[in-house]
């Protein structure tokens, strides 16, 4: 079977969706009845072909693009734009059986450009959505008619949580939506012996933009400090946000309790899960969070802002609050400091429920719809 994959962003460039098809691929990469193509980007200047596995291989297009993690409006279209002509180039030399589109947009747009040249799937992984990401609500309005479009004339429309499919039939409510969530390697993110842990460090990775709400976890630092004077916060990730946050960590005399440590290599991230004691995800909302998945699987009870991705995540593990109310958040994860106990069981927890996902159960679901989509297109084109 040979498969088209369109994801704007793939590592080092993207977030959590980028990461999430990078372990897909591994798993991809155990099939050799598969082949894929997947068009993605680059931050070199001129386009690259990389091969992932060797029934993997990778069209990085140069876009301009700029920032590992922020994608501005120009560097989107510059991606449609070339992605366009990488696909009919493509077409051009291969019979491509499925196409599965890793964002519902940019990537469905580019699918739904060749709709009748194959059946294509549309994983919805977050901002995508209508609703979930306030920093999109002009464009929301405007690319509706477009999203519509794109959903309607897919073969499979999945979302990554339950939360996820909920906001998306408030959008769509007649479609019907599959979930496969996000998984996670438990052998790579693995619990520390507790004592590697370091007390009273907090952990968050996270992109540094305002929907992460960072500036409420940092507003938090104070009323925590003032509790715990040995505290101490490791922020890791870039954003717009970065040179704000430093200074409103200063502003608020807590810049020697608060670490940015910028972008940090995939490899070194379990080390520092391990040496934390407590996750902080402080976002308005998420589809299904990598970040959270990694932390449980290291061992790790959550405090958590906003929405979503939560059914799946969170059960006697996580303690929740509103999102932008750094009051709230200061008191949870208080609370937590001052009970290791609480924090050891929770932290258990977490391990258990994280063992649960897994990247080859995820593939295999996905590869699953592959199939059933081509069975389809095949007995449709015998009539």
């Amino acid at each position: 079977m040979r498969i088209l994959f369109l994801n704007y962003e793939f590592p080092p460039i993207g977030g959590g969706g980028a990461n999430a098809n990078a372990y897909l691929f591994q798993q991809y990469a155990n099939d050799p009845k598969l082949v894929i193509d997947c068009v993605t980007s680059t931050l070199e200047k001129q386009d690259q072909v990389e091969c992932f596995a060797e029934n993997v291989t990778l069209h990085r297009l140069a876009v301009g693009k700029r920032d590992l993690h922020f994608w501005t409006q120009r560097e989107v279209l510059s991606w449609l734009w070339q992605a366009r002509r990488k696909v009919q180039e493509l077409v051009s030399q291969h019979d491509y059986d499925v196409c599965h589109a890793f964002f519902g947009f940019p990537s469905g747009l580019v699918a739904w450009w060749y709709r009748d040249q194959f059946p294509y799937i549309v994983s919805l992984r977050g901002s995508d959505v209508p609703g979930f990401n306030p920093r999109f609500a002009l464009q929301y309005v405007l690319l509706k008619p477009l999203f519509r479009h794109i959903w309607q004339r897919a073969s499979s429309v999945v979302a990554n949580s339950q939360g996820l499919k909920v906001l998306a039939n408030e959008f769509m409510p007649e479609l019907p939506i599959g979930v496969i969530p996000n998984g996670i390697d438990t052998q790579e993110f693995m619990p520390a012996i507790a004592a590697a842990r370091v007390r009273q460090r907090i952990l968050c990775v996270s992109r540094l933009v305002e929907r992460k709400g960072v500036q409420h976890l940092i507003g938090s630092m104070p009323a925590i400090v003032a509790s715990f004077p040995d505290v101490s916060l490791q922020i890791v990730g870039e954003g717009n946000l970065a040179d704000e946050l430093t200074a409103q960590c200063k502003s608020l005399g807590v810049h020697e309790h608060v670490e940015f440590l910028g972008y940090v290599p995939h490899e070194q991230l379990p080390e520092l899960y391990q040496k934390a004691e407590l996750f902080v995800q402080p976002s308005f909302y998420e589809g299904m969070s990598n970040t959270v998945l990694e932390a449980m699987a290291s061992g790790l009870p959550i405090v958590a802002t906003g929405e979503g991705g939560r059914e799946e995540l969170f059960s006697g593990n996580a303690v929740t609050v509103p999102f932008g109310k750094p009051k709230e958040l200061a008191s949870a994860v208080g609370a937590l400091l001052n009970a290791r106990e609480t924090i050891s069981s929770m932290g258990l927890r977490s391990r258990h429920i994280a063992e649960g996902f897994s990247w080859s159960a995820v593939a295999g679901r996905y590869v699953d719809y592959y199939q059933t989509m081509d069975s389809t297109e095949k007995n449709e084109s015998a009539f």
